[in-house]
């Protein structure tokens, strides 16, 4: 009744609160966010113009940003401790890895991004025991894999596992 219907306000409120505090974290360190169009108050998260040195703790807030579709975090210093924050970001559609020192062991943090349709991982470490930690996510359309160290196998098998998976590995 009204306390659960109190409790769920305060919670929201709670909730826009740390969204409005991150994005303020990732404003003063260099991060882009705007909203995707003008009528949709989705966010965009990059680095792409962020002078200084992108770490795993500098994108930590972007966990508390429930509106979050779009993350690019590409030629960032961040690792697979970073991804940990990504990974609770479940509202994601794209993700930029492309060019960071994200490997295998980082994929398995974003298993929980069950939105994700695009994921760029280009001139990464990434072998097919990362592949293999993308199984589940069913709704990804496109992967870029090239200069990766995947295998024919690996992305034969992720092919399978996702049958309408486009996935990219250059030439």
């Amino acid at each position: 009744g009204l306390r659960q219907f109190l409790t769920s306000a305060v919670f929201s409120q709670d909730a826009a609160a740390a969204e409005t505090e991150a994005i303020a974290k990732l404003r003063a360190a260099g991060g882009l966010v705007l909203e995707i169009a003008q009528n949709d108050n989705r966010l965009d998260v990059s680095f792409l113009s962020a002078q200084g040195k992108v770490t795993d703790d500098v994108i930590a807030p972007v966990q508390a940003i429930g509106r979050l579709a779009h993350l690019n975090l590409r030629s960032t210093e961040i690792t697979d401790a970073g991804l940990v924050a990504v990974g609770k970001a479940t509202s994601l559609i794209r993700l930029h890895l492309e060019k960071t020192k994200v490997t295998d062991a980082g994929l398995a943090h974003i298993k929980p991004l069950a939105n994700l349709e695009y994921l760029n991982l280009y001139g990464t470490e990434i072998t097919d025991a990362g592949l293999a930690h993308l199984e589940s996510l069913s709704k990804l359309k496109t992967i870029y894999l090239w200069q990766t160290k995947v295998t024919d196998a690996g992305v034969m098998k992720l092919q399978q596992a996702l049958p309408m998976l486009k996935i990219i590995r250059g030439t």
